[in-house]
């Protein structure tokens, strides 16, 4: 972790990498101020999370025990973290790329898993709908352009009186054919 310019190292000095995607981060402005105090202080020396100036060595057990502590119910784990970020990300709007980038996923894993947050969000389909195309009048929006009717058309029934048809598929799926 770099404190000076505000970066954070997925990946451990020394470590290897991984398939998985580690991608250094820029740590977030609320959060760096206090990592810098804390180090100031002594509280934090080489590891952002220690037990007795050690990094832990398993985070799982380390988490399930501050959920424990914490009295939370459910299945909470690391990944619950990584989803409510991805879903805070998304809801503030965040480019994509970036977020999927901040989180080391795919964009398209992110677009998939959790687009539906973005703002942006079947906006043009909201924006398009009720819209006709510029210079468009009302009356020619509602007119049937004839040219475009399918070369066989459906049979109709008259059946009851005027503005009652039906068309052929209608007396398909009621079964009276």
């Amino acid at each position: 972790m770099d404190l000076n310019h505000g970066i954070f190292y997925w990946l451990a000095e020394g470590r290897r990498e991984t398939k998985n995607r580690q991608p250094p981060v820029p740590i977030p402005p609320r959060l760096l101020p206090h990592l810098r105090r804390w180090r100031a202080k002594g509280i934090v020396r080489q590891f952002v999370v220690e037990w007795n100036g050690a990094p832990l060595k398993s985070v799982k057990t380390a988490f399930k025990s501050a959920v424990t502590l914490a009295g939370l119910d459910g299945q909470v784990t690391p990944h619950t973290l990584r989803h409510t970020a991805a879903t805070w990300l998304m809801q503030a709007g965040v480019d994509k790329w970036e977020a999927a980038g901040f989180l080391g996923m795919t964009v398209e894993m992110l677009d998939r898993v959790y687009g539906h947050h973005h703002p942006n969000h079947l906006q043009q389909a909201a924006k398009s709908i009720g819209f006709r195309r510029q210079n468009e009048r009302l009356v020619e929006s509602l007119v049937v352009d004839r040219s475009r009717q399918p070369t066989t058309p459906q049979t109709i029934d008259i059946v009851g009186g005027p503005g009652r048809t039906r068309t052929c598929n209608q007396t398909v799926m009621s079964g009276r054919l």
